[in-house]
Formats: structure tokens, C-alpha cells, sequence
């Protein structure tokens, strides 16, 4: 998120290894500014134990492990889930609270062509133990793609208030992103 400079990357999302454990997925994010790697393992498809929710560049732990996807994704359907995600380099507890509400089906057109997509609306809290600020609001919509058996299109609004009283507390916007499928390649069976 470039705030008001667009800010282009390509991401790239590959199996690496698939056990009784679960699955291990390398995400690699290149772009004029910014080249970051990291890995996620999901415990079944939808369900992950360690990867991102917020920052593309983050790498989170999951206690209990974040439900992004809860399948089968049924119009209607919500699901609400209060994470905690320990900071190994402070020890410090971060709490995620994420209510997820599945919509209808839409056409969505991106690069890597149109797809029936149903789509979702995630609203989130992040709070980071940050002392200077109070947890960043995120309202979220994402369109997963049966055909694909991904997300094609996300878009990621998100604000967070400074601590303070009156003037003091004004609110940042954190995010303003859309990030859109480019290609995909479905692994082999």
C-alpha cells in the first residue's frame, strides 16, 4: 500500500511441501520497493496456522489456527474468531478479532481473465500491544474463484486511531489496496 503512490508488486504463491502436518506454501512478494519471502502452513485448505492476515510481508502464528476460508463457502454463511499471535522477538500477545460474512456470487474481471466469484467481507482488529495507538480497524473485501480455487481479487481498506485525547487521536489510514490476479497455474494431480 502506497497510500497515494501506487505501489506494484507480484506475488507468487507455491506449494512447497504437502505432509500429515499440512501444507507449506513459499509466498514471495517482488516490487520496485519491496522483496520480501515467507512461508505459510496451512493445516488443511482454509485453514491457517502460520502466515499473514494484515501485512503482506508479516508472519504470524495463529493460536487457534485463522479460518480464511471455511469450506464450503455458502452464501450467508459467517464465521467470528478471536486469535492471539505470540511475538517471538518481545514475547508480547497480539489479539486478531475477525468476523468473516460470505455474499453471493459476482462477476469479477481481473488480468488473468473474468471468473465466477463468490465474495466475502472480512472485518478485523489488529492489535499489536502498539503503546502509541489503538488497534487498526480493517474492512476487507475478498472474491475466491472456484475455477481458480483462489482469491482473484482482494481489496483492503484499514485505519488505526493514535492514543491521545481530543486533536490528539487522529485517524491514520493504514491501507488502500487492491491487489488483483495476474496468472495462475493450477498444480499438477
Amino acid at each position: 500500500d502506497g497510500f497515494r503512490v501506487p505501489v506494484l508488486w507480484v506475488e507468487t504463491h507455491e506449494v512447497t511441501a504437502i505432509d500429515a502436518q499440512g501444507i507449506d506454501v513459499r509466498v514471495t512478494l517482488r516490487g520496485d520497493t519491496m522483496n520480501y519471502t515467507r512461508m505459510e502452513r496451512l493445516l488443511s485448505p482454509g485453514v491457517v496456522s502460520v502466515g499473514a492476515v494484515y501485512d503482506p510481508a508479516e508472519t504470524r502464528q495463529f493460536e487457534p489456527p485463522l479460518v480464511r476460508y471455511q469450506f464450503p463457502l455458502t452464501p450467508g454463511a459467517t464465521w467470528t474468531q478471536n486469535l492471539r499471535n505470540r511475538d517471538t522477538s518481545n514475547q508480547l500477545v497480539s489479539t486478531i478479532n475477525r468476523f468473516v460474512r460470505v455474499g453471493g456470487y459476482e462477476k469479477a474481471t481481473v488480468p488473468a481473465g473474468t471468473f465466477d466469484a463468490i465474495v466475502m467481507r472480512i472485518l478485523m482488529s489488529v492489535d499489536d500491544n502498539n503503546p502509541f495507538r489503538w488497534p487498526t480497524q480493517c474492512n476487507y473485501m475478498r472474491w475466491w474463484a472456484p475455477e481458480v480455487g483462489a482469491m482473484v481479487r482482494m481489496t483492503k481498506f484499514a485505519t488505526y486511531r493514535e492514543r491521545g485525547d481530543g486533536r490528539e487521536a487522529i485517524e491514520i489510514r493504514a491501507q488502500n489496496t487492491t491487489i488483483e490476479l495476474q496468472s495462475f497455474r493450477r498444480g499438477g494431480g
